[in-house]
């Protein structure tokens, strides 16, 4: 993976495949490159490192409106430029750059070999580079010669895995082959040229009419439009749909850096999220895009929770809500786990699937695994038309807003209040109040305002960093909600900063992880004033009495404060919403420490904001 971006039709191509591997840049890679129909043949630049060191190397007057593009996060082989796409085929006719993993690529580049074919990369991508020449030269009968969309659909016959790719012929200079299958693809269609992206943020600048592609479709793409397959035969109606606008500028106005723009950006984006959801003179909630009436929630037997990282955080929290509010059983899974268990699906549960990008491929393969067991699974998602929202078909838009910065902000924020909003309309049903649910929308509706104010005046976070740039290990805790919270803040630090990091539940602390504890080592505790404070507490002066330093994020005002070398009060709110503010600190705990040390903060090295490959 990461990033794929075409254009076919009568314009220039490359400033259009350089604009759309920047708006793709958010997604991380390590190298990039491109290649043009032009002359008779194809040119090709590849590169690695960042798309301007791309942009550097091609000519500005560089002729050919067709062509394909790519940014790679490297799955087979080192970070190389020959490991870069396109890949070419042996006589360099055929370019292909693809999002994915071909699983046979051992065999299949064995039999390539052994017909005397070589390799000039360590990927799987090469193979279907090769594979494509073999079929589009006539090698097999029973596939007609020279048609590049006939030669598409027998190399994908053959192989094994996950894909999203795009082929460039150079004896077909007026098209492009595309095909689907677990790695999104969507086709853009304007006025005398069409667009192929990965990620619909690369075409808004260009179109807003779209086609998504399918898993098993190819698509056949030219000046005027989209003609679209099945890979086994017959032809695919196209569903043409318009992308929605987005909230917020993916730029970095006037922040240094897009993730402190985006951790900023908080109040407004959980306003959105809130805005229309709660209804303060019933105190219930509804959330529209689950289409579940009153009787539906009664049925419940339970509640799953799905998601990686982040996304996995915010479920932990997510089920502890459920859990305690709406007294129904909830269980938050890792997808990447859950899918490959062979769990047991209840027909009576109610599963999430939660993904900011909604293309993360383990939540994806997770949902399609509830599917066939017979479950319902809906999606909690920031990004409209994505594929778990697509697959899905019901669930609920977090609306962030456009999320660029590699480590995710204002999307667990956002994840954890759209499940707060869920939990409200499910405990009303069951076991809430008309009165106790106009108290919570009441704080749930404050929280805007108070992560406003917070930001405002964030505290003794420098103090912070200094402990936390020299150190060995930093040890994150917390008890309850907060457990979650330490989670997400050790995950933050580790991936913007690069401080290895563990987080457990306080309680567990004792055994095990207290054995790393030295003096001066650094120990985040995370502990507002809620019914496990105390008990949380208890495990803060077991750290001190081994000499650790003690950095307490806790509810201004409380007098615990005098018990850590290190207070970092936040605003009070319900207990069940204090994630929502002490995750703040530790969000910019981990921006503040990577800016200490260095680091590309809004493009981590080896990560990538889109995982669309196990």
């Amino acid at each position: 993976m990461c990033g794929i971006v075409a254009t076919v039709g009568h314009s220039p191509a490359i400033p259009v495949l350089l604009d759309g591997l920047r708006r793709l840049e958010y997604r991380g890679y390590d190298s990039a490159g491109l290649a043009v129909a032009r002359d008779g043949g194809l040119t090709v630049y590849r590169r690695v490192g960042r798309v301007r060191e791309l942009a550097a190397q091609v000519p500005e007057d560089l002729s050919g409106s067709v062509g394909i593009a790519h940014t790679r996060w490297a799955t087979h082989g080192e970070v190389t430029e020959a490991n870069a796409h396109p890949h070419l085929d042996g006589v360099g006719r055929i370019a292909v750059v693809h999002n994915g993993i071909i699983e046979n690529m051992g065999a299949l580049k064995a039999r390539l070999q052994a017909d005397g074919v070589v390799f000039r990369s360590e990927t799987d991508s090469e193979v279907l580079a090769h594979l494509i020449s073999r079929y589009f030269e006539g090698s097999d009968p029973a596939v007609p010669a020279d048609d590049p969309v006939a030669a598409v659909r027998a190399a994908l016959r053959v192989v094994r895995g996950t894909w999203g790719i795009a082929v460039l012929f150079a004896d077909h200079p007026d098209l492009i082959v595309a095909a689907r299958n677990g790695s999104p693809l969507v086709v853009g269609l304007g006025d005398g040229q069409s667009y192929l992206a990965s990620d619909p943020h690369a075409l808004v600048a260009y179109t807003r009419r779209v086609v998504f592609l399918d898993d098993g479709e190819v698509a056949c793409i030219d000046a005027n439009g989209v003609q679209t397959f099945h890979v086994d035969g017959g032809v695919v109606d196209n569903n043409v749909e318009t992308l929605e606008d987005v909230w917020g500028d993916e730029g970095r106005g006037a922040y240094p850096h897009l993730m402190l723009k985006e951790i900023h950006e908080q109040p407004e984006a959980l306003d959105r999220c809130l805005s229309g959801r709660v209804v303060p003179e019933n105190g219930t909630a509804k959330l529209g895009g689950l289409d579940l009436e009153p009787r539906d929630l009664a049925r419940l037997t339970r509640v799953g929770l799905l998601g990686c990282g982040t996304a996995y955080f915010a479920c932990q929290v997510g089920a502890q809500l459920v859990e305690q509010l709406a007294r129904v059983p909830a269980k938050a899974e890792i997808a990447s786990e859950f899918r490959h268990r062979n769990p047991v699906v209840d027909p009576d549960a109610l599963f999430l699937a939660v993904s900011q990008s909604g293309e993360t491929a383990d939540t994806l393969g997770a949902v399609r695994e509830i599917q066939v067991k017979g479950g319902t699974v809906m999606g909690v998602v920031n990004v409209v038309g994505s594929s778990i929202a697509r697959a899905c078909g019901r669930g609920v838009y977090i609306h962030s807003g456009p999320e660029m910065a590699v480590a995710s902000t204002k999307a667990f924020s956002n994840m954890v209040a759209a499940m707060a909003v869920f939990t409200l309309m499910l405990a009303r049903q069951r076991t809430l109040s008309a009165h106790e649910g106009r108290q919570y929308v009441e704080e749930l509706r404050a929280v805007p305002d108070l992560v406003r104010r917070y930001l405002a005046d964030p505290g003794p976070i420098d103090t912070l960093v200094k402990w936390v740039t020299d150190a060995r290990m930093v040890l994150f805790l917390g008890r309850g909600l907060s457990a979650p919270v330490a989670a997400e803040g050790a995950l933050k630090l580790m991936e913007v900063a690069y401080v290895p990091c563990i987080a457990y539940p306080a309680g567990e602390m004792k055994h095990g992880p207290i054995a790393l504890l030295e003096r001066q080592s650094p120990v985040i505790v995370v502990a507002p004033r809620d019914e496990l404070r105390d008990k949380t507490l208890s495990n803060l002066q077991e750290c001190k009495a081994r000499g650790a330093r003690v950095a307490l994020i806790h509810t201004e005002g409380d007098e615990i404060a005098d018990l850590a070398d290190l207070s970092i009060p936040v605003p009070a709110t319900s207990p069940l919403f204090s994630p929502l503010l002490t995750v703040l600190p530790l969000q910019l705990l981990a921006y503040r420490t990577g800016l200490a040390l260095g680091r590309d903060i809004d493009r981590p090295r080896n990560l990538a904001k889109s995982v669309t490959v196990e």
